[in-house]
């Protein structure tokens, strides 16, 4: 189910919520351009308020919990409503969480080994973090060839410039950025940049979804 979410969304904004309703219109703003999920980060006070309105007045979105660090704050956000969390990294205590959750998560990666540990928990898809930082496109070519089942979602350093040849990658299913989501577009209330930004990220997605790549 989460391979499907991801490969559906292809381009997924890592919010970080500020005012609810505030967050909640960006929201609306992102699904009206045909976004399809949104990453909402517990890196605010009003991230899980914000978390239950936009589930349910945005329900044309897939919303997904960011910044998930211990298994109380994955408990927290299946119960604000997310479909899935992620996670900058892993921790032991965080996978036997996930493994009894009702609901999927998607751990941070950096290195080879972290991937194999993700791997023998059961789970082949993985958010590269921080992406541009660990080597970007160069590491996760080098991770296809271990790794041939591993998918990906690279996340840091993605901008409106480079996405595009992260999301060429075979073993890329979505990717992570905050390009089209600006705090100084959002704060100055600017939803037709947003919009736009979102409407340009999709466009993409669809010229590549229709590629001859049979992983996508």
């Amino acid at each position: 189910m989460l391979s499907e979410w991801l490969r559906e969304s292809r381009v997924l904004p890592v919010i970080t919520p500020g005012e609810v309703a505030v967050t909640v219109q960006l929201c609306r703003t992102l699904a009206a351009a045909g976004m399809r999920a949104v990453e909402l980060t517990l890196r605010s006070a009003t991230a899980l308020e914000t978390m239950r309105a936009v589930v349910a007045e945005v329900p044309q979105l897939q919303v997904a919990a960011g910044t998930v660090l211990t298994p109380t704050q994955l408990d927290l956000v299946q119960g604000a409503g997310a479909v899935f969390a992620v996670s900058p990294g892993a921790t032991a205590a965080l996978y036997q969480a996930a493994r009894s959750a009702a609901m999927p998560l998607l751990p941070g990666v950096a290195t080879a080994s972290e991937v194999m540990v993700g791997l023998e928990q059961g789970l082949d898809c993985f958010k590269l973090f921080p992406a541009t930082a660990l080597g970007g496109q160069d590491l996760l070519g080098a991770l296809a060839g271990p790794f041939p089942e591993a998918r990906f979602c690279p996340t840091g350093g993605l901008r409106a410039d480079n996405f595009r040849a992260f999301l060429a990658l075979p073993n890329v299913i979505c990717c992570g950025g905050s390009w089209m989501v600006a705090p100084d577009l959002v704060a100055a209330g600017d939803w037709d940049a947003i919009a736009t930004l979102a409407a340009a990220a999709m466009q993409a997605e669809s010229g590549h979804s229709s590629g001859a790549n049979p992983d996508h």
